[in-house]
């Protein structure tokens, strides 16, 4: 119950210490303002605890959580309101409360991203055979091998294509000088017609227009790469036949490449095609490649709540042992910045709101040591702060240090009493109100251990967290001898913050 301790040694410190100042107070202002009855005394609406504004006394009486006398409420007075929290001075300097001032500004945020690098697939080639044969000789034998447009991959023999060569340069070798127009555009015709042949037998427009100048008597042709890139697969070896259709080699365009990433839909708000990106990989350390996102998959990928990202980035050829490689490797992973930023907006830093419950609240500086709790909608949150959309007007001051605490103050304020008496004779509970000065000392001293890890909860500074949370094992032992366990107990099931604290934490030396 380490983390239900932390809190419940707050309440002791800023129950003890903000009696006496805030009885003072309410009880001037209640003196200087009210109604008076025709012998000019004051009438008495109810009496009120001003630590705990829900406990309410037809008569005068004692607060049956901390002990203090109920003040009176006179009429023409609203009272006070049990949302409110009341802290003097002490306390607030005990749980080091901050406020800052609500106002319009630019958020932003830099979202770190991991991804893969991938090929463009709008420039991805399969090979595949136009019609049954048997490769003689590979040129292309390995996967990786880097080839330009018109490179011979390998020598391809089939009949049927050897035939279609010699129909070509039957047709291309015959046509007449002096025939008549009619004539020459028939063997002209013929000539498309047996080109056109070739054309889907595999052959490329340079290899035919090269066929027709030769003599050749070759019975092997070249198949040639219809684009320049990177051999990716290699499926067929020498001397192995193929049917037509299957595949023999593919090839990937890796001048440009895909960086893709999962963007999370809380993140999918910040981001836009177009926004530039910082990718850099480990095998090419302090090397920075820029490049724009130029898609966002609509498709949610539902076991991960997330959306592909793809980003463009350029990757030239450079110079690696002795040989022209790119820069970037295939479905190498990367590592991606992007530097976000929304235009102003309402905006409190992000250790100002407490989420608890799923209902973001943040507490209002009232003045004078009092704040009120105020439910807020959320926009997207930034680096340092959370875009507000309801809830706040510029220019309010709102707590972004000690929050936690003093929510754990009205959270206790509305637990355990009753909320109104009448003539009943009001039991007095037993509390911490009546701590020794020892036991104060040692309360303030975890306390004010307790406020600093709050504070790097709420700021997400892990380094922080960890310096301080260490000297809970110098405190926490002092804490178990000062204060009994039945005290502990009985505080803890009167009070509802017993029931926003995890169970799961069960650390009290007993």
């Amino acid at each position: 119950m380490k983390s239900k301790t932390l809190f419940l040694i707050l309440l002791i410190a800023v129950v003890a210490a903000a009696g006496g100042w805030w009885a003072a107070k309410r009880s001037s202002h209640q003196h200087d303002s009210g109604e008076t009855n025709a012998n000019g005394a004051r009438t008495i609406r109810f009496y009120q605890c001003p630590m705990h504004p829900q406990v309410k006394s037809d008569n005068p009486s004692k607060c049956p959580i901390c002990g203090m006398d109920l003040g009176p409420v006179f009429e023409g007075q609203a009272g006070l309101s049990e949302n409110l929290v009341a802290l003097d001075s002490n306390a607030i300097n005990v749980i080091n409360v901050q406020t800052e001032t609500v106002k319009r500004q630019p958020l932003r945020r830099t979202l770190r991203v991991a991804g893969t690098i991938d090929d463009d697939d709008t420039k991805h080639r399969v090979i595949s055979a136009y019609i049954d044969g048997r490769i003689e000789e590979l040129f292309a034998n390995y996967t990786g091998a880097e080839v330009t447009k018109g490179e011979p991959l390998a020598t391809f023999y089939s009949p049927n294509l050897l035939t279609a060569e010699r129909e070509y340069l039957v047709v291309a070798q015959s046509q007449p000088t002096n025939a008549s127009p009619e004539i020459q555009a028939e063997n002209k015709r013929m000539l498309n017609a047996a080109a056109q042949r070739l054309k889907r037998l595999g052959l490329t427009d340079a290899q035919i227009a090269a066929l027709a100048k030769s003599d050749s008597t070759a019975t092997q042709s070249k198949i040639v790469a219809p684009m320049s890139g990177t051999i990716t697969e290699r499926f067929v070896y020498e001397g192995q036949y193929v049917k037509e259709g299957d595949k023999l080699f593919e090839i990937a365009d890796f001048s440009t490449m895909w960086f893709q990433f999962d963007a999370y839909e809380n993140d999918l708000a910040w981001l836009k095609v177009g926004q530039k990106i910082q990718v850099t990989s480990p095998s090419a350390p302090g090397k920075i490649h820029e490049g724009k996102i130029n898609f966002i998959n609509p498709n949610i990928n539902d076991p991960t709540r997330s959306a592909k990202v793809r980003v463009e980035i350029a990757n030239p050829l450079v110079e690696r042992d002795g040989t022209m490689q790119r820069e970037l490797l295939h479905r190498l992973y990367a590592q991606g910045v992007v530097e976000l930023s929304f235009p102003e907006t309402m905006m409190v830093s992000r250790a100002a709101v407490l989420n608890a419950g799923g209902e973001p609240t943040v507490y209002i500086d009232l003045g004078d040591g009092v704040y009120e709790p105020r439910k807020v909608k959320l926009g997207i949150l930034g680096d340092e702060g959370w875009q507000i959309l309801e809830g706040l007007e510029e220019g309010e001051r709102v707590v972004a240090s000690g929050n936690l605490m003093i929510d754990a103050q009205a959270q206790f304020n509305q637990g355990g009493a009753p909320v109104h008496h009448q003539d009943e004779s009001v039991e007095e509970t037993k509390t911490f109100s009546s701590t020794t000065e020892a036991q104060q000392k040692i309360a303030n001293e975890f306390f004010a251990v307790a406020g600093k890890i709050s504070d790097a909860l709420a700021s997400d500074d892990f380094k922080q967290f960890n310096e301080h949370s260490a000297k809970l094992h110098t405190v926490l032992p002092a804490l178990s001898g000062a204060f009994a366990k039945d005290e502990r107990k009985n505080l803890v099931e009167k009070s509802a913050i017993s029931k926003s604290l995890s169970p799961s934490f069960t650390y009290w030396p007993s």
